[in-house]
């Protein structure tokens, strides 16, 4: 009995157009024809046929590239993406900082200390001033 692998995961899965070849093979395979080849035609009346293949061949590589190779499912310009954001954007050095919740709850312990304490300065100011606010209107009533 004949059996046909089925992957588990079928957002994987990608539709084939034609020749089966996806869409974005098409197009890269697509532009690296109509770049390589009329290069050929123009380097063959100046240099041998081998050297203008080569060229031809060279040019073509990075569409080829774009269009097959993927890695961890993300494709080529991604990748060179990714690697041009960590070497050219991104800072060199990460300094590792956290949220340490325990000094924050030690900053505010303190910040209400320190409140407490202006607060009791100024009742047992407030207090004097109530004091000699009463001697001097004693002082007159008598």
């Amino acid at each position: 009995m004949a059996y046909v692998p089925v992957p588990k995961d079928l957002t994987a899965v990608k539709t084939k157009v034609m020749l089966n070849l996806t869409k974005r093979q098409l197009i890269c395979f697509g532009s690296g024809i109509l770049v390589g080849v009329p290069l050929f035609f123009l380097i063959r009346s100046k240099v041998s046929v081998s050297a203008a293949s080569i060229s031809m061949i060279l040019v073509m590589v990075p569409f080829f590239l774009l269009a097959m190779y993927e890695k961890n499912g993300l494709p080529l310009e991604k990748i060179l993406r990714n690697i041009f954001r960590v070497y050219f954007l991104r800072p060199k050095r990460r300094p590792y900082e956290t949220n340490n919740f325990y000094a924050v709850l030690e900053r505010q312990e303190k910040l209400d200390e320190e409140v407490k304490q202006i607060v009791q300065k100024a009742n047992t100011r407030g207090q004097k001033s109530n004091r000699g606010r009463n001697r001097k209107g004693e002082a007159a009533g008598r």
